[in-house]
Order: structure tokens, then C-alpha cells, then sequence
């Protein structure tokens, strides 16, 4: 095969894999062994971030992009016409081993179109990664997508090569997928993510009792769904996520914001692409649900279905229940204290040490990190300036937001005047 050939192939199926944003390689551990080529010990993938905040990269490829289905929302459906290509088991490994020896990537996200059958392209994807591993003595971060259908036995070994699998949802409702990939069945997104589930779970009770378990799938599993290409509100997307977190022990949900590609009666007209702030306010809900202890409820209601634009949740939150504030930031317990607007949990976490010495004060919590601008509106220190509690929500809502800066700013600056 020619290099112009391989470097064609890697043009169109690396463009068509840059709809998948499910990329992220925190929880895995893989030591490299015996002189091996990369280790995934904190390491990760495409441009993502680490937990200590460092910036990684990966080759995120597809296997092919000729697909056996007719997705209204994907831009490989079989009815599209696009370029097709196709690599072959070795050219995916040979790029992943030049590449990582060239110092480009820290590992490989390999996806596909599905061809012939799910079994048989899982059978390719999993043969990708078990070359790297056996062959090439590849300790660096591999991340597969599990293809919808595929049978159990093949996702029990794709996670023994794996560090991450992830099959994505694609679209949050039942309803919502049978209207746009009526050749799908929504059974058949379920069934790999309750088996990954359940060997993690089961790999975790062996390695108690014997040591040299393999591992399976050390860094989890994900999922990502599109938003705005059906009618769901930002309630069902949060549901349908808070679902597969507690019933599929999800690492990450992702949430991509659908860009239209075709004209179809089924889907948004082309050029009303979903706005990145709204991808941007399901993100920080997310965040609210796993690591605050905030409910879904508490944010979404029948009556309020979807985010605000103009403000984060947890601040809408906040002025939606002015009733619990201002509380004692020298007395509150960390359940409340995490839900102050401008308090993150590491600024939380040295507030309950550092009051231990003493009662904090304006300049400590400055110190501290806190965002004062925000925070001031919804707690008392051991101080009597900066208070503000005899203002009601709108006002609060109007003095932060002259007082905000950010990349979406200019989406709601125009609403700023209504304050003024």
C-alpha cells in the first residue's frame, strides 16, 4: 500500500471519527511491562485533559466509515453520499506504533462505521488492539468504541485489550431514536453496556482473591449522546444520563451538540446548529449531579424543562431558592456549602479545614479562591461588608452578570441592558 493511499485513508477517516467527542482516558493504570512502548499510567487521548490538568493526545480514527445503517443523523449513513475507505487491521497498528514513536500521540481511540455485521466489526476492532498489546508490546492508552449488537463473548475481550470501551447512545430518548434510526434497536446499545458493567464488577471480585487477574477495561466505560437532533428537553437529557450512571456505572456521559448535515424533514434545518453554550450548560448539570449532590429535580422541573442561557444551574438554583441563604460560611455543613454559587468542592474542602484554626473572613475566602463576585450574594463570614441579602433574584442575577466575564458572554450580553 502506498503512502499516498494510507495518508488519503487517514484524511477521510480521521475527519469523520471528529464527531465523537466521548474521549477521555482518566481511571486507567496500565504499567508499561518488560521494555514495552507506552504507558497510560495518567496519560490520555485527543487533545483531552488529565485530572491533574495536563493536555494529551491521541490518534482518533475510524476503522471505515462504510456503514450497513442509514442513521438520519450520521454523516457516514449508507445513503450519504461521501468518500469511503477502509483500514486494514495492520495499517491501524503500523500508524498507532509510527505515531506514538514520533513522540504525536499518547494512544489510540478507534471507532467504525458497522459493516457487514457488529459482530464482525467488533471482531476487527478488537484485533487492532490485541495486535498492539501482543504483538507490539503496546502499554499506552487504547480506547474502543463497543459496537451496538456485538455478542457478549466479543465484549468480554475487548475489554481485556481495552483501557476504555464506550458505546454510544447516539440519541437520549427511546422515542427519539426510533424516529431517526428506525433500523436500530435500543436493546442493542443496552447489551454491551450491562456486560462491560458486569465484568468490571466481576473483575474487581476476582482480583481480591488472585492477584494476576487480567484487568478488564481498567478506565470504565462511557457514552455520548447528540443533542438537538430531536425534540428532548434538557430534563430528558439529564434523566436519560442520571439513568445510565446508576444503572450502567458510566465513567462519562458526553453530550454533542448536533450539527445538521442533510436535509430531512426528521431533523433541524441546516445551519441551526445547536448553540455550544447550551453543550456547555448540560455539562455543568452534569457535574452538579455527580460531584455536588444536586438531583435532577432540583434543577429541571415539568415547569422549567430547560437550562437557563444566561446563568450556570447552580447559580439559577441558588436565586430559585434564596429561602436557604445566606448561610454561615464558618458554620454551614459541606452539603450546603457546595451548593454556594463561586464555591468549587476544593475551595469547600479548605474552608472546613482552615476554620478548624480560626473564623474566616472576606480576605481569607479571597485567599482561599473563592469567587467572591458570585459567592458574597449567599453567605455571612466573620465580617460585616460586601453583604447584600436585601436584594431579591433579579437583582442579584443582573450585579452578577454586569460583573461576568467568559467565552459565551456575548451570547446573553444583549439581555444585560434589562438590568441596567
Amino acid at each position: 500500500m502506498s503512502f499516498e493511499r494510507i495518508k488519503e485513508k487517514l484524511n477521510i477517516l480521521a475527519d469523520a471519527a471528529k464527531y465523537d467527542v466521548s474521549c477521555s482516558s482518566s481511571g486507567s493504570k496500565r504499567a508499561n511491562l518488560n521494555k514495552g512502548l507506552g504507558d497510560s499510567s495518567g496519560m490520555g487521548i485527543c487533545h483531552s485533559y488529565t485530572e491533574d490538568g495536563r493536555c494529551v493526545s491521541l490518534l482518533k480514527i475510524l476503522l471505515t466509515n462504510y456503514c450497513i445503517f442509514d442513521c438520519a443523523y450520521c454523516v457516514t449513513r449508507k445513503s450519504n453520499d461521501i468518500q469511503r475507505a477502509a483500514f486494514k487491521i495492520q495499517e491501524v497498528v503500523d500508524l498507532t506504533i509510527n505515531f506514538y514513536r514520533r513522540n504525536y500521540i499518547e494512544g489510540l481511540f478507534l471507532s467504525s462505521g458497522i459493516f457487514k455485521s457488529p459482530d464482525y466489526t467488533m471482531e476487527r476492532l478488537i484485533a487492532v488492539a490485541k495486535k498492539l498489546r501482543t504483538e507490539e508490546n503496546f502499554n499506552g492508552y487504547i480506547h474502543l468504541k463497543s459496537i451496538p449488537g456485538a455478542s457478549d463473548e466479543l465484549m468480554r475481550e475487548a475489554g481485556l485489550y481495552a483501557d476504555r470501551l464506550s458505546v454510544n447512545i447516539e440519541v437520549p430518548t427511546i422515542s427519539g431514536l426510533k424516529l431517526l434510526a428506525p433500523d436500530k434497536k435500543h436493546e442493542d446499545f443496552i447489551r454491551p453496556m450491562l456486560k462491560v458493567k458486569n465484568e468490571i464488577i466481576q473483575y474487581k471480585e476476582e482480583k481480591k482473591i488472585i492477584k494476576s487477574t487480567p484487568k478488564y477495561a481498567p478506565a470504565g466505560q462511557s457514552t455520548q449522546m447528540i443533542i438537538g437532533a430531536t425534540g428532548e428537553s434538557d430534563k430528558d437529557i439529564m434523566y436519560s444520563a442520571t439513568h445510565y450512571y446508576k444503572n450502567y456505572n458510566m465513567k462519562r456521559v458526553y453530550y454533542s451538540g448536533y450539527v445538521p448535515v442533510a436535509e430531512d424533514s426528521r431533523l433541524p434545518a441546516i445551519g441551526t446548529q445547536v448553540p455550544m453554550l447550551r453543550e456547555n450548560r448540560l455539562y455543568q448539570t452534569d457535574w452538579l449531579l455527580r460531584f455536588y449532590g444536586f438531583e435532577v429535580q432540583e434543577i429541571l422541573t415539568n415547569d422549567q424543562p430547560n437550562l437557563d442561557m444566561d446563568i450556570d444551574p447552580k447559580l439559577g438554583w441558588a436565586l430559585r431558592n434564596l429561602q436557604h441563604f445566606p448561610i454561615d460560611i464558618n458554620r454551614a455543613e459541606m452539603q450546603m456549602l457546595a451548593r454556594v454559587p463561586g464555591l468549587g468542592m476544593k475551595s469547600v474542602h479548605k474552608i472546613i479545614s482552615s476554620r478548624r484554626f480560626r473564623k474566616l473572613n472576606w480576605e481569607h475566602l479571597k485567599n482561599i479562591g473563592v469567587a467572591l463576585n458570585r459567592a458574597k450574594y449567599f453567605i455571612v463570614c466573620d465580617s460585616s461588608h460586601w453583604e447584600h441579602h436585601d436584594m431579591d433574584a433579579d437583582k442579584i442575577k443582573g450585579r452578577i452578570l454586569q460583573n461576568s466575564y467568559g467565552k459565551f458572554r456575548k451570547e446573553y450580553s444583549s439581555e444585560l441592558s434589562l438590568f441596567n
